[in-house]
Parts: structure tokens; sequence; C-alpha cells
């Protein structure tokens, strides 16, 4: 059996999103700030690693993921609606974390962490949305390879021991702890 290679690829795209024959920039790295991530891991989505892995530095590549091949579809079902009491902190409803916009921690009872996205925030209740912010969307991304070469032994270890999805520029954990909307 061959080993694996995991490569090192580092890039810069824009990414579009694609709703109702409506096309928007959504994310943006660049050559000064770009993304990188080790391949095998699956710390992108499997459609965008396979379209990238094999272009060498230089490569420029345009290419759509359907929502399947994406997020998925929207699951409708992944919306729920908490009683508003539900965030109280000492005594007080928590505006300063829960605001429509706000991606908030959530936990099950087993323990699975997951990212919501409040939706409405009522009188009485508070709606959060569990579905990725791009579900039942398409992406379209266009941009290029800056490099890409075998990871070392080092960076392998140090991303099994939680050094993150690497150099993303546009990382925000608050949106939903997705690195440039793929690692998750």
């Amino acid at each position: 059996m061959e080993k694996m290679k995991h490569k090192l690829i580092t890039l810069s795209y824009k990414l579009y999103v694609i709703e109702d024959d409506q096309k928007g920039l959504a994310e943006m790295t660049t050559a000064e700030k770009p993304e990188s991530f080790i391949s095998g891991f699956g710390l992108m989505l499997d459609e965008f690693e396979r379209q990238v892995v094999d272009l060498q530095a230089g490569n420029e590549f345009d290419f759509t993921l359907s929502a399947d091949e994406a997020f998925g579809k929207y699951d409708p079902e992944a919306v729920l609606e908490l009683e508003r009491d539900e965030f109280v902190v000492d005594g007080h409803f928590d505006h300063e974390h829960i605001y429509k916009g706000a991606f908030v921690p959530l936990e099950n009872e087993v323990g699975d962490r997951f990212m919501s996205r409040v939706t409405e925030v009522g009188e009485n209740k508070v709606k959060l949305d569990l579905n990725h912010p791009y579900a039942g969307k398409s992406l379209q991304y266009v941009g290029q390879v800056l490099e890409t070469r075998d990871a070392t032994d080092e960076e392998i270890v140090n991303l099994i021991k939680g050094g993150g999805c690497g150099s993303c520029a546009g990382c925000d954990d608050e949106a939903g702890g997705s690195c440039c909307g793929h690692c998750h």
C-alpha cells in the first residue's frame, strides 16, 4: 500500500456565492494573505480539495461546486426556536451575544458542540439556524495556486495537535468556526 502524501497548498482566491441566479463575492484571500491547508485531512470541502490538489504553483482555477458538493441542501428542520429565558445571564437577557446575525455555540445532551446563527430575537423566543450559512448555495472559486509541496512531518504533527487549518487570512471564528467557509 502506497503512503498518502499530504500536500501543503497555498492559494489566493475569490469565493462567489450563487443563489437564485444571483452571484455575490463572499470571501477573498490574496497573495499577501493567502489560505494554506494540508490536503488529506478533511479541512477543506472534498470537491474543493479534489479540484486543486493536483495543480502546480502558478496554475489558475475557476470552478463551481453545487450545493450538494459544498455544504448540502438547506434543511428547514435545522431551525430551532428556543425560549428567550435560555439566554439569560445574571438575571438579564444576553444582548451582548444574542442578536440577529450572531453566531452562537450550542451543545446537545451528549456534549457535541456546534454553531448556530441567530435569525430572530422575539419577545419570548430566539430563532436559531443550524444550517451552514452557505447551505443550499453553489460556490464558485476563482484563484491561483501560489505554492504546493509535500507537507513536512512537523507541519502534520502541528495540525494533528490542533494547529488549525493553516494560515487562512479569512478565518472568522465568530462565523461558525469556519475558516473561509471550508474548515469546520
